[in-house]
């Protein structure tokens, strides 16, 4: 009788090409895989600059993690740099199914946790309840706060975002299929449409996620095409990232509000996105359904999870009045993975299926 199989560290693999370890993790059933080694080094003086470098030069890196068969077309992804900050804890490159968000709320929630877990930060004291963790995102810097005990994570984190703003409000924009759509734009790290699932024929709370995919991208792709977008800081941040899909209950009510957010190649978030959070909660403040300190809650029609989100203080971010946004959530350890390459598969660097 054969005797228990022995499973070799690693398959046989190209020794030309290092494998990829991950830690997964998910917030809110929204996936994010942290690369921990095997990633050829970023370079660049400035965190704009290492995502640049790593768009033209390492995107294979992103396509072999995220794409199939590796991953999926709604894997999210992190790679961890040094920042150049002298405040930061960590720089982060966030990678998606299109290429390098600006920034990632649930990345954040979720790395703060991993943070700590694996000594990025120096230890809190024994009998501390809270760590702070400064992660450096392409859109500046954002403070996480960690529940730990005995140095360890446990329990919700929070966060306080780069200035969020609104861009525009009420902009008119003719989308195919549905005419014209009044629209507002807002930035929470990410620029953002935002519209009511019920001026597109919708209920964001019951209707199938594909016909929610295909309006909200008709409106990402008018809106791109109609509105000119702006960031004061870099234009690396100019971008439109996608479009978040309401329930259209934007004056304050202690029940939660439901979205759902389209983002990057129609990749569909299963939490109610932190960056779309901190973008709407400006919105809501500057529009003066919100005041300050007044938490809402925030609900992904794909899950069901909640995040909360309140305007702390009041910010500038060049010209645009803005304010800083707190999010909280509860990320979720998943496993860990090493990912490797056979120099003769047709498929290495991946693919997608639409």
């Amino acid at each position: 009788m054969a005797g228990p199989l022995t499973v070799p560290r690693l398959p046989p693999h190209d020794p030309g090409t290092p494998a990829l370890s991950v830690v997964d993790m998910h917030t809110g059933g929204e996936p994010l895989r942290i690369v921990l080694a095997g990633c050829p080094e970023v370079v660049g003086p400035t965190l704009l600059a290492k995502r640049r470098y790593m768009r033209q030069h390492l995107d294979h890196v992103r396509r072999r993690l995220m794409f199939e068969p590796r991953g999926h077309r709604d894997m999210y992804g992190a790679v961890l740099v040094p920042s150049e900050l002298p405040d930061a804890h960590l720089g982060v490159l966030f990678l998606n199914n299109e290429g390098y968000s600006s920034m990632c709320g649930h990345a954040v929630l979720a790395l703060g946790r991993f943070a700590l877990d694996f000594g990025l930060v120096p230890a809190p004291p024994a009998d501390a309840r809270e760590a702070l963790v400064n992660i450096h995102c392409p859109c500046g810097l954002v403070a996480a706060f960690v529940e730990c005990e005995g140095g360890r994570s446990r329990g919700p984190v929070r966060f306080h975002s780069v200035p969020a703003f609104v861009l525009a409000t009420d902009f008119l924009v003719d989308v195919p299929g549905h005419g014209e759509v009044v629209v507002d734009v807002a930035y929470g790290g990410a620029f953002y449409a935002f519209v009511s699932a019920e001026k597109l024929g919708l209920d964001v709370c019951s209707a199938k996620t594909r016909d929610l995919v295909a309006a909200a991208s008709a409106v990402t792709e008018a809106v791109k095409a109609q509105l000119k977008i702006n960031h004061p800081d870099s234009e690396d941040l100019a971008f439109l990232y996608g479009t978040i899909l309401t329930d259209g209950k934007d004056t304050y009510n202690e029940e939660p509000t439901t979205n759902i957010c389209v983002f990057a190649d129609e990749q569909v978030d299963r939490s109610p996105t932190g960056s779309g959070v901190t973008a709407r909660i400006a919105l809501q403040y500057h529009k003066g359904l919100l005041e300050l300190n007044q938490t809402r809650a925030f609900k992904s029609s794909a899950t069901g999870s909640v995040f909360t989100g309140k305007a702390v203080r009041e910010a500038k971010c060049g010209d645009f009045k803005a304010v800083i946004v707190e999010v909280s959530g509860r990320a979720h350890y998943t496993g860990t993975a090493s990912f490797i390459v056979e120099d003769d598969d047709p498929l290495r660097d991946g693919f997608l299926l639409k």
